[in-house]
């Protein structure tokens, strides 16, 4: 089973979510959480920092875990679990395209996000829902 390191962004209610390119094996052309797999050897929170620096740019200085979600649909590739986290406060500046893993990163209201027809998952629906329940 592989595990990813997720980042949830938050600021004024919106939550910050990525376009995956084209190119990408597992849910091209859909709007995902920021993160990435965790390396051998490597923390949930070093991978965290670690995916944050690569795909925006910027280094998080406050979050919490709020839940894992399994994948094992076909894109997934094999059994995959994804630690989301909830990341309120980060250095950097603006998140920014930093890598080619995005094509566009758009802060959505959590209600907005819930309806987005082209999620990666939908599991996110009901994640959104329970960060909108604890008031995030």
């Amino acid at each position: 089973m592989r595990h990813y390191a997720c980042a949830i962004l938050v600021a004024d209610g919106r939550v910050l979510l990525g376009l995956r390119s084209p190119h990408r094996r597992a849910y091209a052309g859909k709007w995902d959480v920021i993160g990435g797999l965790v390396e051998n050897g490597e923390s949930m929170d070093e991978a965290l920092r670690r995916e944050l620096a690569e795909e925006l740019g910027i280094v998080p200085v406050a979050w919490e875990s709020l839940c894992t979600v399994a994948d094992t649909g076909p894109q997934a590739r094999g059994e995959a679990t994804y630690h989301m986290h909830v990341v309120r406060s980060w250095s950097g500046g603006e998140p920014r395209l930093a890598n080619d893993e995005h094509t566009a990163l758009e802060w959505h209201a959590i209600e907005d996000a819930c309806a987005l027809a082209d999620l990666a998952l939908d599991a996110y629906r009901s994640m959104f829902r329970m960060m909108a329940a604890r008031s995030v």
